[in-house]
């Protein structure tokens, strides 16, 4: 909107300043003894539209820069409690020591950041609300920040994953989430899963941007970790994933599960309502496809000839990975040594010792989840549910 609004104004005032120059010199040109263009007018006028710009963009900064500065205020004030159920102690061994390879958490200034926001809304916390509603709800609620503070909080390792992302991209990034499960506002709202007999078998999240989120009821109710995030790594969220609170259901992609900055809740149908992905042909459901990436070598090294380690990260939430595997070039597939596991919701990083030989190679990659589905090699697009397809670099061994 303020792009449309700057566009209409940008074209008024190009037409007011045409107009003169249009008005004052048509007399000259039809042969007339007119004055020609009035030059000190003109600029007079492109003055003064000038002098306006400036001053509605600093009414406008100034006006944002209010806002935001209470809710960077708002988030500063935030003490995140202690979870009545920490996250599991990080097993030894998560992280291998392989230079170049992806750290097993993600620091929260290399998270991955992908929404349709042209400006990231700051959202002051203490007059943010979320309001509870829809089919099924028998009792329709709206919480505030601090209500949610006070509840029992629920602290987890989850790895989030980007249906845009393509095979080997870079958005995926693990991190350890507080917040309240979702299941049990909804369970205390009256909700009950379609799989025992609810009526509302899609939850739809809304930002405050406006944007919608739909997320299988079943889903966030099947006794995974759902929750409403209030923090990530040990702080308040940051202004770009989503503070005051986002939504976050492990296993799903984010187009259907981890809506940020999110203000409502409605219950409703899949067939009753499509949400702003799905408008524009994406999947109405996205479990999250099993995926491998190769961090090191990067595409078209040049590592010496002898021992190259080569490792990466594989990821199949809320299924787990248990195999991974690594092809040189046409040869037979290898097993890859894994990290320990974190959990189930979590990526697990892997190495691969390859004796490499001199001359040009093609390394690839392939993981298995625990239901023994292998990654396919089949190469997708992204849409309309997440890229597949087995991720290779080209390198030449010197």
């Amino acid at each position: 909107m303020p792009s449309l609004v700057g566009s209409v104004a940008g074209a008024a005032v190009l037409h007011v300043l045409a107009g003169r120059l249009v008005r004052r010199a048509a007399p000259v040109a039809a042969g007339g003894g007119g004055e020609g263009w009035d030059r000190r007018g003109f600029l007079i006028a492109a003055s003064a539209a000038a002098a306006a710009s400036a001053g509605a963009g600093v009414l406008g900064k100034s006006l944002n820069a209010a806002s935001g500065k209470d809710a960077v205020a708002s988030r500063a004030g935030v003490a995140l409690p202690v979870p009545a159920s920490p996250a599991a102690r990080v097993p030894r061994g998560v992280q291998p020591r392989v230079p170049g390879i992806s750290s097993f958490v993600t620091p929260n200034k290399d998270f991955y950041r992908v929404d349709t926001a042209l400006v990231v809304p700051k959202v002051n916390a203490g007059t943010w609300r979320l309001r509870i509603h829809g089919k099924g709800v028998t009792r329709e609620r709206t919480f505030s920040f601090a209500d949610l503070l006070r509840r029992d909080l629920i602290e987890r390792d989850i790895t989030l994953t980007c249906v845009s992302n393509e095979v080997g991209g870079p958005y995926a990034g693990n991190a350890r989430w507080i917040g309240v499960p979702l299941a049990e506002l909804l369970e205390e709202s009256g909700v009950v899963p379609p799989s025992r007999g609810g009526p509302a078998d899609q939850l739809v999240a809304r930002s405050v941007d406006g944007m919608t989120i739909g997320t299988p009821v079943d889903d966030v109710m099947d006794g995974r970790d759902a929750m409403l995030a209030l923090g990530m790594n040990g702080e308040p969220l940051p202004f770009v994933h989503g503070f005051p609170v986002r939504m976050l259901v492990p296993g799903l992609y984010g187009y259907v599960s981890a809506c940020k900055w999110i203000r409502d809740i409605e219950l409703t149908t899949f067939d009753d309502y499509d949400p702003y992905w799905v408008k524009r042909d994406w999947a109405r459901k996205a479990p999250v496809k099993t995926q491998s990436r190769i961090d090191t070598p990067k595409p078209f090294a040049r590592p010496a000839a002898g021992t190259v380690m080569v490792a990466g990260v594989a990821w199949a939430q809320h299924r787990g990975i248990d195999k991974v595997e690594v092809r040189v070039d046409d040869g037979p597939w290898q097993p890859a040594d894994l990290a320990a596991e974190d959990t189930r919701d979590t990526w697990r990083l892997w190495s691969f010792p390859w004796k490499a030989t001199s001359g040009g190679h093609t390394l690839t990659v392939r993981a298995t989840d625990r239901t023994g589905t292998v990654q396919t090699e089949k190469r997708t697009r992204t849409i309309p549910d997440g890229a597949s397809g087995r991720h290779s670099v080209v390198v030449t061994v010197d």
